[in-house]
């Protein structure tokens, strides 16, 4: 009787043993999913925010970023080490179009002439200036392919002699951006945007050309990234 007591004992210490290791399994399983769980609904909140910090873009609609800057027209084998920022690659319209084409995940153009202008800034003013003032419409090297496929376009210059110079005009002549919606954003000197925005605006009678425009001292432009960014940011 006593072997059968002892037998008996065993097997159900045997079996408490088995049931509790059972649980405890379940236990760890069920605490490595709700893990698993959690650390899922962190990743997609994160993922959200950071998605929620670009500008929002239809994915069927296309971005462009075209400007102009005087680093990408100049002769360059005559630039020194005293050179204007200007003219020394990037150039300041060139690294706002590029701040933009990163914040937007546009494409980005580069508006160049087929004839460079001179690397020394009074031979630059001498010829945007008759430029300015026979109306001329400086010959392009390319056009925008595929134009029809972008619904909005960011549009970058400088200011040159209180306007943009004649090579947007010609870029807006040769490039029909009708029916697009159009951002500006521009360096300047001492004379801000001047005429600027409303001689493109008088060569797009049929483009959508935002009054909010960005524009920026060209000695602060190669630090003006924040501010171009809350820019876009503001009007999407």
């Amino acid at each position: 009787m006593k072997k059968v007591l002892s037998i008996l004992l065993v097997v159900t210490v045997i079996f408490s043993l088995s049931a509790c290791g059972k649980s405890d399994t379940q236990e760890k399983l069920k605490s490595s999913e709700q893990t698993k769980e959690q650390t899922g609904e962190q990743i997609a909140k994160e993922t959200e925010t950071n998605e929620s910090k670009q500008p929002k873009q239809d994915d069927t609609k296309k971005m462009l970023v075209a400007y102009f800057s005087w680093a990408d027209n100049a002769v360059q084998d005559d630039i020194d080490a005293m050179t204007s920022p200007s003219v020394t690659s990037p150039g300041n319209v060139a690294q706002l179009a590029s701040w933009v084409k990163e914040e937007t995940r546009g494409d980005l153009f580069s508006i160049q002439v087929k004839e460079p202008y001179p690397s020394d800034w009074d031979g630059c003013l001498d010829r945007a200036n008759q430029e300015k003032g026979d109306g001329t419409r400086p010959a392009l090297k390319a056009k925008v392919e595929n134009l029809q496929d972008y619904d909005t376009v960011y549009l970058g210059y400088p200011n040159w002699w209180y306007s943009c110079p004649m090579a947007i005009l010609s870029f807006l002549k040769e490039n029909d951006l009708s029916g697009k919606q159009v951002y500006l954003f521009c360096s300047h000197g001492t004379g801000g945007l001047a005429s600027s925005v409303q001689d493109i605006s008088d060569a797009l009678p049929d483009a959508d050309i935002s009054d909010n425009v960005f524009d920026v001292y060209e000695e602060d432009a190669a630090s003006a990234k924040d501010e171009i960014v809350k820019w876009l940011r503001s009007i999407e």
